[in-house]
């Protein structure tokens, strides 16, 4: 009612005017959201306008953009008459401020009270019901939409679909996608959204051309999100939508840049993710944290490191997520002494307390370190330790081989509460596999049926990994053909685990599946396949593989280059494995080992080593297989003085201990040569207990010299390490053989024979204390 003193102020015929005057100021200043414009509150219940609706309604938007939601929820209880612009408000000012129990709550208030929802009303309830996943009541309110006739409405139409998408309902996103009548760039958006979201970049990207097709013009949202899923189909693609991006004139922001340089990343390409990055002066830590990441991935530690001092030579601070990206970068490349560094910085920063560096200091000491016990200490420092803790930590224990700690630690961790995630399942199946433990896998495969886990992509791919690693590949194939949903890593294991058995046929027949799946290859599944085709010796099918390669745009994969290498080598074509590794623009160690270990399978000793030094000047450290691959190169060429300098530098120029596979090749390309003295020397004096193939390599050398009381001294300890294994006493009998001692070799001979059917004594199997 307007109050009396109003009247007496502006007489009745100007209070018209007045109420328009402010009701155009509320709207300006809730547009433009200044919170100056509450002002006119207090004037507005002085003259009486307090049961203006209108004004009223503005007035909550503004409290909602401006102030806290108390002060929000305060004026909407004060409100002497609300319709449903009113009760629409409120619930959007929960939802905003992430009150989502709050909102349904005042959405069933609403409901009681009489207001008739409209669409805007129903996208903030379901907008609350997807932060809350509660897709039950998401479905009720859906059902509500399409009573009170709005099943078709575009607004209605991108919530929804980003409400089922969520919960893995892709198949009725589409579907209510196709509802959408003549749907704007926001919904379709939304549903390349939901299709990147649930890994289906392909059909994302369809999408995306249907939406060209049908005049709608994207957005900078929409390029982000169609540039995630080029990135994982590759360069072509990336590329391509690149050029769409130009040809459509979106302004090259900070949001969109920082989305190209995540593609290129992805795609290997990181010269043109940094190019790309430096286009505009503008930078944030988003796109910094892109280019660290990026660097990390693709393994240039060297140029992540730079990177990090730019930024901070920006006037960038490091944060959490800076060291997050720098530590993975040393865990991927096991780099130990800059992980060491790293954690220094953490600590001066005053950061150690935080959880997720944490968890990332934890991998790096679990990966870098040659034992468990840094990254152990590391976890036991974590005041709190979360599921990603716990699972690295598992994952740390497996990859050192601590099979039954990792199990031990698994079941602790389930004890204390914590539900393992998709990672945690995957990891300790990954321990499965490796240990080759069938009773513990089937405990687990049960635990992930019962709790519904295998309906994740990520459990299920596991699965089939160690079931197939177990060698049960019916069940493996049981487990493919009931997954609601496959992907190329679901055939990647199999062709690889079934590679590993020698199946490389069936691995190759693993192709006719994904094709009937609608699969396309990505550089991990293409490098299987070369590699069972490098197996049967395939020429044809490799080429094939390889032609494909060229056209899909897998061939700019480092995983499938180096497959290539190894393809030709093991085919006997050199030529076509050097000119495939000449090719690869920046070859990592995996590309080195492999052209080196062709060039010397094939005699090129000089070219092999050659190739070496090379690795060395372009900056590749070698490890420790690059030297096994050099002295067994030294070893067919007679080269024994150099392969002695070879293993000499191991430890002293390049840090890396020599395991026990290179004392077999030390010893292998010491025999050869006779210098059997030199040998034995070494033998007394190496760090590490000298295992059965050392001796039995020794004995060959003994035989081939026809030096008998040494070969008999090294057969009697080869037989006091392993008494099961006859070669000892066989390599005898043809030293003696070749000593024209024939009748001891028969002798010899005579007792393997009669202790052929006797079984071998077994081996205990200690636990490791590494936790105690």
């Amino acid at each position: 009612m307007i109050s009396k003193t109003a009247t007496k102020i502006f007489g009745r015929t100007e209070l018209p005017c007045f109420q328009e005057t402010c009701s155009h100021l509320i709207s300006f200043y809730n547009s433009k959201s200044l919170r100056q414009g509450v002002c006119i509150h207090s004037p507005l219940i002085k003259l009486g306008f307090q049961d203006h609706l209108y004004l009223n309604n503005n007035l909550l938007s503004l409290y909602s953009k401006c102030f806290t939601l108390d002060y929000t929820r305060q004026f909407f209880d004060e409100m002497p008459y609300r319709d449903v612009v009113s009760w629409t408000g409120i619930l959007s000012a929960y939802v905003k401020h992430e009150k989502h129990e709050e909102a349904l709550g005042m959405f069933q208030e609403m409901m009681g009270s009489g207001p008739c929802p409209n669409e805007f009303t129903f996208s903030s309830v379901l907008r609350a019901c997807s932060a809350l996943r509660e897709f039950s009541y998401g479905k009720c309110i859906h059902g509500r939409v399409i009573k009170h006739g709005f099943d078709s409405n575009q607004i209605l139409g991108s919530v929804l679909i980003d409400l089922y998408s969520k919960y893995g309902s892709i198949e009725e996103a589409c579907r209510l996608f196709s509802c959408v009548d003549n749907g704007d760039v926001v919904s379709w958006t939304t549903m390349i959204s939901s299709l990147v979201q649930a890994g289906k970049w392909s059909q994302a990207l369809r999408i995306y051309i249907d939406m060209i097709k049908a005049g709608v013009y994207p957005n900078e949202f929409t390029f982000v999100k169609v540039l995630a899923a080029a990135g994982f189909l590759g360069l072509q693609h990336g590329k391509v939508v690149h050029a769409h991006l130009i040809v459509f004139g979106v302004e090259l922001n900070l949001v969109v840049k920082t989305a190209l340089v995540h593609m290129y990343s992805k795609c290997q390409r990181m010269d043109d993710a940094v190019r790309i990055s430096k286009l505009t002066p503008e930078s944030d830590m988003f796109l910094w944290t892109a280019i660290l990441s990026g660097l990390a991935q693709n393994l240039e530690l060297r140029e992540a490191v730079v990177a990090f001092q730019e930024m901070e030579a920006s006037g960038f601070l490091s944060n959490n997520f800076t060291y997050l990206s720098i530590l993975n970068a040393c865990s991927l490349t096991l780099s130990l002494d800059l992980g060491r560094q790293i954690h220094a910085r953490v600590i001066m920063t005053g950061l150690e307390d935080d959880l997720p560096v944490g968890n990332a200091l934890v991998d790096m000491y679990m990966k870098c370190s040659h034992g468990a016990k840094d990254g152990l200490r590391m976890f036991q420092g974590i005041q709190s330790p979360d599921v990603i803790s716990w699972t690295s930590l598992i994952a740390g224990l497996s990859e050192h081989g601590f099979h039954r700690d990792s199990f031990d630690l698994y079941m602790e961790m389930t004890a204390s509460g914590l539900q393992p995630n998709s990672v945690t399942l995957s990891t300790i199946l990954r321990s499965c596999r490796a240990a080759k433990s069938e009773s513990q896998l089937l405990k687990l495969h049960g635990h992930v049926i019962k709790t519904n886990a295998d309906h994740d992509i990520v459990v299920s791919n596991a699965l089939v990994d160690a079931y197939a690693g177990n060698e049960r590949v019916d069940e493996a194939w049981d487990l493919i053909r009931n997954m609601s949903q496959r992907d190329a890593l679901t055939y990647t294991c199999l062709a690889t685990r079934l590679n590993q058995m020698g199946h490389h046929e069936m691995a190759l027949h693993v192709i006719n599946h994904m094709f009937n799946d609608d699969i396309k290859m990505d550089g991990y599944s293409m490098a299987g396949f070369l590699s069972a085709s490098a197996g049967l010796n395939s020429l044809e099918t490799g080429m094939q593989l390889h032609s494909y390669s060229v056209k899909s745009g897998l061939g700019s994969f480092i995983s499938v280059s180096n497959g290539l290498v190894s393809f030709y080598g093991k085919c006997g074509r050199t030529h076509d494995a050097e000119r495939a590794f000449a090719e690869i623009s920046k070859p990592d160690i995996v590309s080195w080992n492999g052209l080196i270990s062709v060039l010397a399978s094939y005699g090129h000793i000089s070219s092999a080593l050659s190739a070496f030094d090379n690795m060395r000047l372009a900056g590749v450290k070698p490890d420790s297989l690059t030297f096994l691959v050099v002295l067994f190169t030294c070893t067919h060429g007679g080269l024994v003085d150099m392969g002695l300098e070879y293993f000499n530098s191991m430890e002293e120029m390049h840090g890396i201990e020599p395991q026990l596979d290179h004392y077999v090749c030390l010893f292998d390309l010491l025999g050869r040569a006779g210098r059997l003295e030199e040998a034995m020397e070494i033998l007394e004096t190496m760090p590490v207990s000298p295992n059965a193939s050392i001796y039995k390599t020794l004995l060959a050398a003994c035989r081939a010299h026809r030096i008998v009381p040494l070969g008999e001294d090294i057969a009697r300890r080869g037989l006091e390490l392993d008494p099961s294994d006859p070669a000892f006493n066989l390599i005898l009998a043809n030293l003696y053989d070749s000593s024209g001692r024939s009748d001891l070799a028969a002798t010899i001979r005579r007792s393997v024979r009669d202790n052929k059917g006797s079984s071998p004594p077994q081996k205990s199997c200690s636990s490791h204390p590494v936790l105690a």
